[in-house]
């Protein structure tokens, strides 16, 4: 016995429940919050957009961090111990900012360490000529700052799911809930090659359900135009993994094709770089005997085989599992089945069945 499948290779493409983000101040770009494919829940940023001139700010600061550095180790002698502390403070906070990811914990840990720099400022201002000049430095640092925070534009997300910044203009377009607006008119328009990537955005980002998406596909096999609603089949992703897919959609199309519509809730990270992709319809597995169409016979309503062997031919009846268009895939019948079919126990035991390397007659007379 072996195991046979009827698999078409096709290409479709991906529909998903996708949220786009796009701000006021889309034209500045982006800086990613979070990573390609990171999960998200509802209220966590997801990227911001730059503000104006936040290059040269960003400068501005970084000099004016290394004049008042510069200016606090100067002075490092008066209360060293109380300077130690507040230093190891800061360093803990910019520690921590490493791993938040809400913009009010990220504006107050930088608040507080703006204080603890202040406060710094104060210990050895009080006994230190440079004490002023510090000030100076860390007031026009705030004011600086200040004008960064205010221009930055971020982002949060509404829903949860997955964060992608690969952006392609389809996201509005091809939804889950215009699947009847689909045809393959439509889809051939769009010019999208098979498995190329979607290039990444710097100007807006989305969150993609992560649970399930769909394919659509334009058929014209036979297997195809059988297919009903709710069928499951299997699908052989580029990727190699082989996953289980329903029929959510189906459509004929004027060029005698048909339009079906996959859903699938597997290996729906993997694909969310693409928009178009090759996989393959396994519409049926069997694991039988394959014999040509043309050395089956039916009589009576049942189907036979005829066998040869040793000079001698027998008629072995046979259950056929799948028929494609030039072959069959067959198997004995069990003795419970054909007690079901009506046969006697002494009919049983004298029926012959056929084995893997017997020999039959292709185009047996009836």
């Amino acid at each position: 016995m072996e195991k046979f499948q009827i698999r078409k290779k096709q290409c479709g493409y991906l529909i998903r429940e996708e949220k786009l983000f796009q701000g006021n101040n889309y034209k500045n770009g982006i800086a990613q919050i979070k990573t390609e494919g990171q999960r998200v829940a509802k209220g966590d940023p997801i990227f911001r957009y730059y503000t104006n001139n936040e290059e040269k700010l960003v400068q501005q600061i970084a000099d004016l961090d290394l004049q008042i550095q510069d200016a606090l180790e100067q002075s490092s002698n008066i209360y060293s111990s109380d300077i130690a502390s507040i230093d190891r403070q800061i360093e803990e906070k910019l520690s921590e900012i490493a791993d938040m990811n809400k913009k009010v914990d990220i504006v107050e840990a930088k608040k507080e360490i703006n204080q603890a720099l202040t406060k710094k400022a104060k210990l050895t201002g009080e006994h230190s000529p440079s004490g002023s000049y510090i000030k100076e430095l860390i007031s026009k640092r705030s004011k600086l700052e200040e004008k960064l925070n205010s221009g930055s534009e971020y982002i949060e997300s509404t829903v949860s799911g997955l964060v992608s910044y690969k952006v392609d203009g389809l996201e509005e377009t091809l939804t889950v809930n215009s699947f009847e607006n689909l045809t393959e008119d439509y889809l051939n328009s769009l010019k999208i090659k098979t498995g190329e990537m979607i290039p990444s955005s710097n100007e807006s980002g989305k969150i993609v359900n992560n649970y399930q998406c769909y394919i659509a596909a334009i058929l014209k096999s036979e297997e195809a135009k059988n297919t009903q609603l709710n069928d499951s089949v299997q699908l052989i992703l580029s990727t190699g993994d082989e996953i289980k897919a329903t029929v959510e959609y189906i459509a004929d199309q004027e060029s005698g094709n048909i339009l079906l519509v996959f859903k699938i809730t597997s290996c729906v990270e993997k694909l969310i770089n693409y928009r178009k992709i090759s996989f393959e319809v396994v519409w049926w597995n069997a694991s039988g005997l394959k014999v040509p169409n043309s050395s089956i016979i039916e009589r009576d309503g049942k189907k036979y085989i005829i066998r040869k062997r040793v000079g001698y031919t027998d008629d072995i009846l046979v259950k056929v599992l799948k028929e494609a268009e030039n072959y069959s895939i067959i198997e004995n019948y069990t003795s419970v089945e054909l007690k079901e079919m009506g046969y006697t126990t002494e009919e049983i035991s004298n029926m012959k069945n056929i084995s893997l390397y017997d020999e039959i007659l292709l185009k047996p007379t009836k």
